[in-house]
């Protein structure tokens, strides 16, 4: 009976210790959220599968083109970063086809509106156009390189709420500092 209870013992253990191994496999392989994909290169910046701030290669993408059309401008980071944070207060970064309340024509990554102000349907689709737009509007606010980001967002984009954009702040510093081609 002895021998009987210990084999029994042992066999559990071993189903039990076999659970926990296949359950920290299980949680290791799906710890990270974004799609197995191979990193891609947007102009001079690796943009790798994810997470960044909490965002996938799809929206990093995104986030690079805003990087290389401030870059391509002459504008630096600290810009770049304010290109970021709009366009994740925005559409969290995904290039979208359809608006919302405040905006039923808004399209893209920026959200720009169907005004003539932000160009064409197809130059608001595109995320490198959409930011150079973006950009160059934000550029003619008088004292933008000192302005606070939110605070100069809100004057570009004129958001109902002026403070909207803070919260993303944060998360775009990440996401510029991380696809920064100086950081590679």
């Amino acid at each position: 009976m002895r021998r009987i209870v210990g084999w029994l013992t042992a066999v559990v253990g071993v189903i039990f210790l076999g659970g926990v191994v296949a359950g920290i496999v299980q949680t290791s392989a799906s710890a990270n959220p974004c799609p197995d994909v191979p990193p891609t290169t947007i102009g001079a910046i690796d943009v790798p599968r994810g997470p960044v701030a909490g965002y996938c290669q799809s929206e990093l993408v995104n986030a690079a083109k805003i990087m290389t059309a401030a870059r391509d401008m002459g504008i630096g980071t600290r810009t770049q970063t304010v290109g970021v944070m709009t366009a994740i207060g925005e559409s969290k970064l995904r290039n979208l086809d359809y608006g919302d309340a405040a905006g039923p024509d808004s399209r893209g990554v920026f959200q720009q509106r169907d005004n003539g102000a932000w160009g064409t349907l197809s130059q608001r689709m595109d995320p490198y156009i959409a930011a150079r737009t973006f950009f160059t509007k934000l550029t003619k606010v008088p004292g933008w390189q000192t302005m606070d980001p939110t605070a100069l967002a809100h004057t570009v984009q004129v958001n109902q709420d002026a403070g909207y954009y803070s919260q993303f702040w944060s998360q775009a510093q990440r996401i510029v500092a991380t696809l920064a081609p100086s950081s590679h």
